[in-house]
């Protein structure tokens, strides 16, 4: 006989208990924290509690803010762009085929004005503009594995193209446009006490400039340069193929690609003292191609303080900050004293303090 409409038979039954006791036995173990149920702070944000916290946030930041301007201001530092300077006047409009003519001898000399008295150590860096080391395929193009393993010089990836492989076949060690474009303008300095006097020469110390991590654990001990700058196109610099990797710190520096266009890296150091007035004369090997992309070039003199080198910006941002916080903080006690709390205002956070 047929079922009535609506009337559950045993196999409609047996199906809704089979999904309660799935459900039931699905179902997590009640906890107040799964459930969001924790006891939590809610307060309620009154003029009373946010004046003295932007206050004394201002009150904290401000002087720190100025302390670190302080000592981003005891840093001395001397900044020459040298990439017009040295180029000959009648070379000036073709600033390219001069810096490709081999013939043509690239050494220039500048003088520099020591502004303040300057304390050992002192470093110096070369500086760069527009050159955008940032740039993905340009990051990519290296083998790390090539620089750390002598067994995996060949093991060259697809990213270090088209500065994998030499004309013979052989692999390039250290492959890719990273190494390929490593900068190689030299200087020396002289010290000159007054105009006129003896000349005395600086010793650039270019040992410990790189990361200790990078000597230790990504350049090898026993991976030399092979088939470096061998090809009709000359990137940079060249590598001395008798040193390991790892003993050879301007390529350490300059594969630690910056963030952006405009950057710093450290070239060496000189350990004396100058006093206020000294002349240094700077001789400049300018060897490196920045004019085919419209870059520039500068050497860097500086100290260093207790956050490094010369930048503000850093104190800047706590003071202003600071100042932030407490215009804030008078703007809402002026608040307060024109449009003073109501009494419904004052009940309703007194009813939330009383649970």
């Amino acid at each position: 006989m047929p079922q009535v409409n609506g009337a559950a038979g045993p196999s409609a039954s047996s199906d809704v208990a089979a999904a309660t006791a799935s459900t039931k036995r699905n179902k997590p173990q009640y906890h107040a924290f799964t459930q969001q149920q924790l006891p939590a702070c809610k307060p309620i944000l009154s003029p009373h509690m946010v004046i003295p916290v932007l206050a004394f946030v201002g009150l904290v930041f401000i002087p720190i803010g100025l302390a670190c301007i302080a000592a981003s201001n005891k840093v001395v530092e001397v900044v020459y762009r040298y990439d017009t300077k040295c180029v000959p006047g009648n070379m000036l409009h073709n600033k390219v085929a001069y810096i490709q003519n081999a013939s043509i001898d690239k050494t220039c000399t500048i003088v520099l004005k020591v502004p303040r008295d300057m304390k050992r150590p002192i470093f110096i860096y070369y500086q760069l503009d527009k050159f955008y080391q940032n740039h993905r395929r340009y990051t990519t193009s290296r083998s790390d594995m090539q620089l750390r393993d002598p067994k995996q010089a060949a093991a060259i990836t697809e990213f270090c193209k088209p500065e994998a492989y030499a004309a013979n076949g052989s692999p390039i060690v250290p492959c890719g446009l990273v190494a390929w474009s490593l900068f190689n303008d030299t200087y020396s300095f002289a010290r000159r006490r007054r105009r006129g006097s003896h000349a005395e020469a600086l010793t650039v110390i270019k040992t410990g400039i790189s990361w200790r991590s990078d000597r230790g654990h990504v350049f090898g001990n026993h991976v030399f340069p092979k088939n470096f700058q061998n090809g009709s196109l000359v990137g940079g610099g060249q590598l001395d193929p008798t040193k390991p990797l790892s003993q050879q710190e301007d390529l350490m520096v300059w594969m630690r690609t910056a963030a952006l266009p405009r950057f710093r890296k450290l070239y060496g150091r000189v350990e004396a003292d100058l006093g206020a007035g000294e002349l240094l004369a700077v001789e400049v090997r300018n060897n490196y191609n920045s004019y085919s992309f419209a870059g520039t070039k500068a050497v860097v003199l500086s100290t260093a303080g207790l956050l490094g080198g010369r930048n503000a910006f850093l104190g800047r941002a706590y003071v202003v900050t600071g100042v932030a916080c407490f215009a804030l903080a008078l703007l809402l006690t002026l608040l307060c004293l024109v449009f003073p709390m109501r009494e419904e205002h004052l009940l309703l956070r007194g009813s939330h303090i009383g649970r």
